[in-house]
């Protein structure tokens, strides 16, 4: 079976390979400094500069714009809380929480509002997202999640029970959610559209720029990004660098980088179709421990992810995508479970890419006036929408407004850091080993594995 494999992601592929652009000529001066022109980078630029026009707004990439998980996701813009609920609840109140979760939902539109109005053809449509239960055990949880849902006034009355096959017909289906806060997205025409709308506003990207350095204002000297090419200085630097921020000494243990892969089949026969269902452009995901992801593609693929081999040692970040033929083997034998119509569909290409993982799940918006830092991040793989309210709520912070996004309770949480290695390497290989091996005892148990709740303990969700 021959396939693209890395070359970065699909999405790139599909519509012509991204070359870095001219990269930082020299020293410059800026109002403002971004570092990193995945999502959270551009759309903090966009807004700011919508802001406030006048603003001199640098962007440096290492690579090009979108070359990060910005540019290989599985192309869901999912209004899920980015973090834990229940931890952001515990420190700031129940109604700060749902004062988050409200606010992603409201993003989803956000998004597909901006996509229209810059004229980014980038395959949106939101059609919501299908959780399918497969065995006993997941449909408890699938249940669970209802009433938790409920309990909290997550949803609103709109997050209901389904019958999966009458929308898409999967094997051995049991029942399934669907909620309207979400849509597809081809992930790389949403960051190459974006960068595009970004340099017609006035902002500079430079591409092929790699930061060494961050440093904090000190005194009158104004803070400033590193780089071979030469030093941008500016008042504030963003760090908007998300599974790479273990690239920064500073920063190394603050998130995990977890890997994430992908597969992408030839487009699929009408007969193939006929045979599956999936009419619509509903986001597939799962109530496995060890989860999958799924959209049907504009082109009419099957887009299939899932966790893979999910680290490496020393967070190690990335090959060009390039991905382990046992993490292939592993999604292909997934898909075709879920489709068995789907076994003789060649794949045509397989990636990798790094989300960034707090040790307590929970993602950070921070801006510091007094040093003219800031970052944000964290995102857990809910990164395609949070990265949008994340760039809106820096956008509030930088210009000193009081808005309702600069008092969500992610604004200035405290990171919490990883343990060094080997700790880190052996503990996130134990989890899903353990994660893995609940969901196999789960096809026959017929209740939640203990296996699954001791690595959640480990994990510390």
């Amino acid at each position: 079976m021959s396939f693209v494999n890395g070359s970065v992601s699909y999405w790139f592929r599909a519509i012509g390979p991204a070359e870095p652009g001219a990269p930082l000529p020299g020293h410059a001066q800026a109002d403002v400094c971004i570092v990193g022109a995945g999502y959270t980078g551009l759309w903090t630029a966009f807004y700011l500069k919508q802001a406030q026009p006048d603003l001199r707004i640098v962007v440096l990439e290492k690579e090009f714009a979108g070359y990060g998980a910005s540019g290989r996701n599985g192309g869901w813009i999912v209004g899920e809380i980015a973090g834990s609920a229940g931890v952001y609840a515990r420190r700031h109140g129940r109604d700060a929480a749902i004062r988050l979760q409200r606010a992603m939902f409201d993003t989803v539109d956000e998004i597909v509002k901006v996509a229209d109005a810059e004229g980014i053809d980038a395959d949106v449509v939101k059609s919501g997202q299908l959780t399918v239960a497969r065995n006993a055990a997941q449909q408890s949880r699938l249940s669970e999640t209802l009433d938790h849902a409920r309990e909290w006034g997550w949803h609103e009355g709109d997050l209901r029970e389904v019958a999966a096959r009458e929308r898409i017909d999967i094997a051995g289906a049991t029942g399934a959610l669907w909620t309207p806060h979400c849509a597809r997205v081809q992930p790389a025409k949403l960051a190459r559209g974006l960068a595009a709308a970004v340099r017609a506003l006035g902002v500079r990207i430079y591409e092929d720029t790699t930061v060494e350095t961050i440093r904090p204002r000190s005194g009158s000297t104004p803070a400033a990004a590193v780089t071979a090419r030469g030093t941008v200085t500016a008042d504030y630097v963003i760090r908007a660098t998300e599974g790479f921020t273990a690239a920064f000494d500073a920063t190394h243990r603050d998130w995990l980088p977890m890997n994430s892969s992908m597969i992408v089949t030839e487009p699929l026969p009408d007969r193939v179709w006929d045979e599956i269902g999936w009419r619509g452009a509903e986001l597939l995901g799962d109530m496995a421990h060890y989860y999958m992801y799924a959209q049907r593609t504009a082109d009419g693929r099957i887009a299939f992810g899932g966790r893979g081999k999910p680290y490496r040692y020393a967070s190690r970040i990335d090959d060009a995508g390039r991905t382990h033929q046992w993490t292939v083997d592993a999604l292909r034998a997934m898909l075709i479970d879920f489709f068995p119509a789907t076994a003789d569909v060649p794949l045509a290409h397989a990636w990798s890419g790094v989300l960034a993982v707090p040790r307590d799940w929970c993602s950070t918006v921070s801006l510091d006036h007094g040093t003219g830092l800031a970052y944000a991040g964290g995102y857990t793989g809910h990164g395609v929408a949070a990265t949008n309210l994340a760039g809106r709520t820096l956008t509030d912070l930088l210009l000193r407004r009081d808005t309702d996004l600069t008092s969500l309770p992610w604004v200035d949480w405290q990171v919490r850091r990883w343990e060094p290695e080997p700790l880190r390497w052996l503990g996130v290989q134990v989890m899903y080993s353990l994660y893995r091996a609940a969901d196999h005892r789960e096809s026959t148990l017929g209740r939640t594995s203990r296996i699954a709740r001791m690595a959640d303990l480990l994990s510390g969700r």
